[in-house]
């Protein structure tokens, strides 16, 4: 199962990475690193367990549709660590796989962006399953161009997931340790890095 949820999310960054309007023109290469904060999870009585901030690295691939917009596709890992219910530490690792629109607004070497994406989510608990869920993303940040082909990047990035609240991810034989509290899972990352375009 595991393999099988990976070849085909491989199979689909492929399928978009080879896009003849990617391939068409200038590709940006764009790694991030920063800190990422959850939603909570919940016990089986019903009470708030709290998912620490984990760090969290993005690389992009972005590709020139205009002077003043971007396509880009952008991957995202976390790890967030809590305390199950019956006191083990646990973890949740999430990858975020977006398709991406980037708009433009510049200001000589000062560009503000602002993104809105849609993907998928891969969510993977060490103390039960793994799912794949539908996900939307959207940005607002900082680049400054030092060169025409370098610029620091800042980023304050969230991320919507639709998950099943019924889905048994932190279970093992009928015995779990936490639940997700809401239908939707939300992260909220707030990222710097840099972009190099060749």
């Amino acid at each position: 199962m595991k393999v099988t949820t990976k070849l085909t999310s491989f199979a689909i960054i492929c399928s978009l990475l080879s896009s003849t309007t990617a391939l068409a023109n200038p590709l940006e290469i764009n790694a991030m690193f920063g800190q990422m904060y959850s939603s909570d999870l919940s016990a089986t009585d019903n009470s708030s367990i709290n998912v620490d901030a984990g760090s969290n690295i993005a690389i992009g691939i972005a590709w020139q549709e205009s002077v003043n917009g971007q396509g880009q596709i952008l991957l995202n890992r976390v790890s967030h660590d809590f305390t199950s219910e019956n006191n083990t530490n646990d973890s949740l690792d999430i990858i975020y796989a977006h398709f991406n629109g980037v708009a433009l607004f510049r200001q000589q070497n000062y560009v503000t962006t602002m993104s809105l994406g849609i993907g998928g989510a891969y969510f993977d608990a060490t103390s039960g399953g793994e799912k794949v869920y539908p996900s939307a993303t959207v940005s607002l940040g900082t680049r400054y161009e030092m060169t025409d082909n370098i610029a620091i990047v800042t980023e304050l990035r969230g991320y919507a997931t639709l998950i099943d609240k019924d889905d048994a991810m932190f279970c093992q034989q009928d015995i779990c340790s936490a639940n997700f509290e809401n239908s939707v899972w939300i992260d909220t990352t707030i990222s710097v890095g840099i972009a190099i375009k060749f």
